[in-house]
């Protein structure tokens, strides 16, 4: 039933939710090169730039919860359409702002306007393809993000050298408004099974999410790990390339790209090879501990040997990050199907609660620690170890023993 043999379908499904998820990552990263201009040119200090930037992760996570039971209800195709809308509204916003709470409002829309667009593209590809195809697709989705985040690193940095800021950023809310127009318009609907999806019954799938043993074992690295990634790769990473390796904007525009290039050849691994691991007798869980572990080792030395090899650590990092995408089905795989929606959603909320509290938590604690006459390298460096600290007790957490029922 679930099978469409159209061959329109990869046009009017998978291409304008890869859309989506292309721009979502691309607004994700784009401050990272557009950050230092913006501070630059309205003279935010760290603070207020982690601030700014990282709304977008608070606004995103907000709504992860309540997006599970809007997708259940209303399907994936006017769900992401209508909160697309949003997302260029907050683009707009932001252009046309010349203030820090200005750019601080339009940051949240856009964060809360794109909070679908992995949820609603994996929501679809399950209604619409086969079940054997579904690593794949989830794969080819997770490519456009890192497609996008490929745009936000070298060609943003040649498009400012073209436009000014506010002229890239205006562009990019029309064409989140085209993709949402499109996706109103050529998604095909099907019909969408809400038995048991009243209220009562939504919340009470969400409480035996959040009460799993399960669940609390990967929350902490989607929260350290996965959320500290993204608060370094959104802000920091560039701030650090300037601080503490002397790179100019281009320098750090081309590492910025290879690091993101690096992350979509993990997401592609993982469409074209995870089934077959599987097949084969590798576990997933175990693929995503060697992972996260190596990721540990690699920002351990990113942290203290700054200089080492860097324009390979930096790469290398991104590479690790990708496979964390593994935890959302590792912890899907332990609720019923009805659940396993929310499962994710609710996994999504701590991953940018995370990066929300780390990356603006990075900017308060660098600049203390200036204001209490640290260098700014210092500075950085012991807020990158902090981070680094939590993520080796994250990794510690879900490494124990489990305890037998």
């Amino acid at each position: 039933m679930k099978q469409d043999r159209s061959p329109n379908l990869w046009l009017k499904l998978f291409l304008p939710f890869a859309a989506g998820y292309f721009l979502s990552y691309l607004y994700r990263t784009v401050n990272a090169v557009l950050g230092p201009v913006i501070a630059n040119e309205l003279q935010l200090g760290d603070n207020a730039l982690g601030l700014l930037t990282s709304t977008y992760f608070l606004a995103f996570g907000a709504a992860q919860l309540p997006l599970g039971m809007l997708l259940d209800r209303f399907g994936p195709r006017r769900v992401e359409a209508t909160l697309l809308a949003i997302a260029a509204a907050g683009a707009a916003t932001f252009a046309m702002s010349d203030s820090l709470s200005g750019l601080a409002i339009g940051r949240a829309l856009i964060g809360f306007g794109v909070s679908a667009c992995l949820m609603a593209a994996l929501k679809a590809i399950s209604l619409w393809y086969p079940p054997e195809k579904l690593a794949s697709m989830t794969g080819w989705i997770m490519a456009s993000g890192g497609l996008g985040a490929l745009a936000a690193a070298k060609p943003l940095e040649m498009a400012l050298a073209f436009a000014h800021w506010q002229q890239i950023v205006i562009a990019l809310a029309a064409i989140t408004l085209l993709v949402a127009a499109g996706l109103w318009t050529l998604v095909p609907d099907k019909a969408i099974d809400q038995g048991g999806s009243g209220i009562r019954a939504q919340l009470a799938g969400v409480r035996e999410i959040f009460v799993s043993p399960h669940f609390w074992r990967y929350a902490p690295m989607g929260l350290w790990l996965t959320g500290g990634f993204m608060a370094v790769q959104g802000l920091w990473a560039s701030r650090w390339m300037i601080e503490l390796e002397g790179m100019n904007a281009a320098a750090v525009a081309v590492r910025l790209t290879w690091m993101s290039a690096a992350m979509l050849g993990g997401f592609l691994f993982l469409g074209f090879f995870a089934t077959r691991l599987v097949h084969r007798g590798i576990q997933l869980a175990q693929v995503y501990r060697i992972a996260m572990f190596s990721s540990l080792i690699i920002f351990a030395l990113i942290c203290f040997q700054p200089t080492l090899a860097s324009g390979l650590l930096w790469p290398l990092l991104g590479a690790c990050f990708s496979l964390s995408n593994l935890s959302y089905s590792l912890v899907a795989q332990a609720f019923p199907a009805n659940l396993a929606g929310r499962a994710n959603t609710a996994l999504n909320l701590l991953v940018f609660a995370g990066a929300f509290g780390l990356q603006w938590g990075i900017g308060i604690l660098v600049e203390a620690l200036r204001g209490s006459g640290w260098a700014m390298a210092h500075a950085y460096r012991a807020s990158f170890g902090l981070l680094l600290f939590g993520q080796i007790l994250a990794m510690a957490w879900l490494l124990r023993p489990a305890r037998r029922a």
